[in-house]
């Protein structure tokens, strides 16, 4: 479960985002005419700490936009949160993604001040999966497979959708890759495999990898693990859960 402080943090890679891609018209939604104004507010409800976090923020997005700023050395570590805001909200108008991070600044603490219009159930959705460390590491490892030695020149293909037990496939000439992306927010903590995960693993031996990627809220690092089931441990972690389903009388359609 997420902490505050990584709450935080999304936050504000929205607003830097926001800062990069809109500049004023981002700013004028919540009713300043500065940015100065703007980084101080937001200062003032106790999402950064000083308004030059707020303009660094905004410089690590810059390198992606047309906008005339160069921004700053950070841009490799920030291309995945791009990729990944993107992937969410990249058709967004100013006004819209203005009022989005409204609504998730709304949802950290609700009483702050804001004027919000209505959000629809699939923002609502989205902000969900803002939330997912498995969303934003899968993002990081697509912007940066050709980084691992083992991966380099190959041709990536998404595999997320057939949940086979793995979430990409990496072809590298005749050969076949299979990679199970694991993300942590620390640079700390244990990784979980479903049994389809598993099942997979075992079947496929050397050629499925699993990567973890560590310290997603700082500094992302990626750990290349071959043949997981020869080189971790894992024990059995039972959940019995009741999933329930409603079904009609038959009728005659």
């Amino acid at each position: 479960m997420e902490n505050k402080e990584d709450k935080i943090s999304e936050i504000l890679n929205l607003i830097g985002y926001g800062l990069a891609k809109f500049d004023l018209k981002f700013v004028s939604e919540f009713g300043f005419k500065t940015k100065t104004s703007f980084n101080q507010f937001i200062v003032d409800i106790g999402l950064a700490k000083t308004t030059k976090a707020v303009s660094n923020r905004q410089d690590s997005f810059d390198p992606y936009f047309d906008n005339g700023r160069k921004g700053w050395w950070q841009r490799n570590q920030r291309e995945h949160i791009k990729l990944f805001i993107d992937s969410l909200f990249e058709k967004e108008s100013a006004k819209s993604f203005a009022n989005i991070v409204k609504y998730y600044i709304k949802d950290l603490n609700s009483k702050i001040d804001l004027e919000i219009q209505t959000i629809s159930p699939v923002t609502k959705s989205k902000f969900k999966q803002m939330q997912e460390t498995g969303n934003e590491a899968e993002f990081y490892f697509m912007s940066n497979f050709n980084e691992i030695e083992t991966f380099k020149g190959g041709i990536i293909e998404d595999a997320r959708l057939w949940g086979d037990g793995y979430d990409f496939q990496i072809k590298l000439k005749s050969n076949y890759l299979l990679v199970e992306v694991k993300g942590l927010k620390d640079v700390q903590g244990s990784i979980r495999l479903t049994e389809n995960e598993f099942k997979k693993a075992n079947e496929i031996k050397s050629d499925y990898f699993i990567i973890v990627i560590s310290n997603l809220a700082k500094s992302a690092k990626m750990t290349l693990v071959s043949n997981p089931l020869q080189e971790l441990t894992f024990k059995i972690s039972e959940r019995t859960s009741i999933q329930k389903s409603y079904l009609t009388k038959s009728f005659r359609w």
